[in-house]
């Protein structure tokens, strides 16, 4: 019988829920009677319900996230008018701060705020025996890592073959960036590394070959890095792959040689830039050397066969738009493949609140919490801003588009400027920038191209057949079919690693 269910919503069927994981390994004797059961957004609050239930527990806690706080709202609100008996405990970032507002608290029975691994499991066993905690929020104390059992046996065969996995060598950040949930860690604490090297192990000769670290600030500690990466680079095999988050002015001669050492498509580093505006930057403390930054970048890009990945925040306090196209043409130009554009958040509990007021920041009050205007920035340029973000994941990041969109920024001109108004021509003809099929990015490109920037057709449309082709596909897009017809279809799809498929598309597109 199953009498514990560990439930979440996670924004893709790929993903897996690490918290859950980290839970049910903790569970000790009761492990055998805690089932994880996983949805994705795509399915409905009742037919959630229904199978939760088909587990008849007596207790259910649910992992709540920014992105899955509404779905779960539904979902516990149905669960606990069918089923009143079942405690619901919920637990997550979203549920950890600033609670007394939330419809989702109201309903469920306890709240477990902060790292929950040895927390949750205390609350079950008095709850199996009948006894209820009076306070309904629950403050877990930081867990002694030593305590805490990995959770990588939580993982399933079907987890290691299909979806993504997730591990941690270390939890904190020692940096208070306003903005993030960081900001309100402990200091770093690093799990011990021989024991979680051996457990990478296990997950190696079980067949993993895609490791997302979740660590914060992965080569804080130099020691634990290069060990991490040595042992890796001395397991290389077919489709490994590697993602971590790195602190961009950290890269030191040792870590560089260990970085270079690695072949083409293993690693993906995720680099936190933000802001390059120095006064934006103090005022949200954040500390970061931009002269270091900017040397490492050209060395990723230069030396290394790294996939850089630079996250930037639009619409912080103080930022105006030419700020913001300012430090988004800087950080084009020091070469990384990917740049994910985020419009400012204002997560529950962080201290990026205290600019509220003396800024005129407004946000929307429902999750993902997005910045709609401030003093600097209107809400009609806001939404633009969006529609930037939008249209430069699907134009560069996704590397669908390598040569063609190349074309908007040529002859110096600024790469954000030019996007940005692409994707207001996008808006104007088409009323959006999302959910747009890519034959339709073609033809708006090609529009765009000869009729605003008054290109010549033929040359545009064999640079787009050509930007098409990355993918695989043979199909021709209407608007440029006259100037390809008769061509012979030779596409460059790409080898790549599961889930990579991006990745494999940016090297495609450089050698065509």
């Amino acid at each position: 019988m199953t009498h514990i269910v560990l439930a979440t919503m996670n924004a893709r069927w790929s993903h897996t829920s690490f918290g859950l994981r980290c839970l049910a390994a903790n569970m000790g004797d009761l492990a055998d009677r805690t089932r994880i059961v996983e949805f994705d957004l795509t399915r409905a609050a009742a037919d959630v319900v229904a199978r939760i239930l088909d587990e008849d527990p007596v207790i259910v806690g649910f992992g709540v996230y920014i992105w899955n706080v509404t779905p779960l709202t539904e979902v516990v609100a149905i669960l606990k008018r069918v089923r009143p008996d079942i405690a619901v405990v919920i637990g997550g970032p979203e549920v950890s701060y600033e609670i007394d507002d939330q419809r989702i608290a109201e309903l469920a029975d306890y709240v477990v705020a902060g790292e929950a691994d040895l927390a949750f499991p205390a609350l079950v066993r008095k709850l199996l025996v009948g006894e209820r905690p009076p306070e309904k929020v629950i403050n877990a104390p930081v867990p002694d890592l030593a305590q805490v059992v990995l959770p990588y046996e939580a993982y399933t065969d079907n987890d290691i073959a299909h979806r993504t996995i997730y591990v941690e060598a270390s939890r904190g950040c020692p940096f208070e960036c306003e903005f993030c949930l960081s900001a309100l860690d402990i200091p770093v604490r690093a799990f011990d590394t021989d024991r979680f090297l051996a457990a990478m192990q296990r997950l190696l000769d079980r067949g993993a070959r895609t490791f997302k670290f979740v660590d914060r600030t992965f080569n804080l500690n130099l020691g634990t890095a290069e060990a991490i990466l040595r042992f890796f680079l001395e397991r290389l095999r077919p489709n490994l792959f590697l993602h971590f988050e790195m602190i961009p002015d950290r890269l030191p001669a040792g870590l560089r040689g260990l970085i270079a050492a690695f072949p083409e498509g293993v690693l993906q580093f995720e680099v936190g830039v933000q802001t390059l505006n120095d006064v934006v930057s103090a005022r949200i403390s954040r500390r970061q050397d931009v002269a270091k930054m900017a040397d490492n970048l050209r060395f990723l890009r230069d030396e290394t066969h790294v996939h850089v990945h630079a996250d930037l925040v639009l619409g912080l306090p103080g930022e105006t738009l030419d700020s913001m196209a300012d430090g988004f043409d800087r950080l084009f130009a020091m070469g990384a493949q990917e740049i994910q554009v985020g419009i400012l958040k204002r997560l529950r509990g962080t201290p990026i609140i205290r600019h509220t007021e003396s800024f005129g920041m407004i946000y929307a009050p429902e999750p993902p919490y997005e910045i709609l205007a401030n003093s600097a920035v209107d809400f009609r340029t806001m939404r633009r801003l969006g529609r930037f973000a939008q249209t430069w994941e699907h134009l560069r990041n996704s590397g669908q588009f390598p040569r063609a969109s190349a074309l908007l920024w040529e002859g110096g001109r600024s790469p954000f400027r030019t996007v940005l108004a692409f994707s207001d021509f996008v808006h104007e003809v088409h009323g959006q920038t999302h959910a747009v099929a890519l034959g339709k990015w073609v033809d708006f490109l090609f529009r765009y191209l000869t009729e605003r920037d008054g290109r010549d057709p033929e040359p545009v449309a064999r640079i787009l057949w050509d930007d098409y082709r990355l993918g695989g596909r043979s199909d021709r897009p209407a608007s440029i079919k006259p100037f390809i017809g008769g061509d012979e279809v030779r596409t460059h799809r790409a080898e790549s690693a599961k889930g990579q498929d991006r990745q494999a598309r940016h090297r495609a597109g450089r050698s065509c």
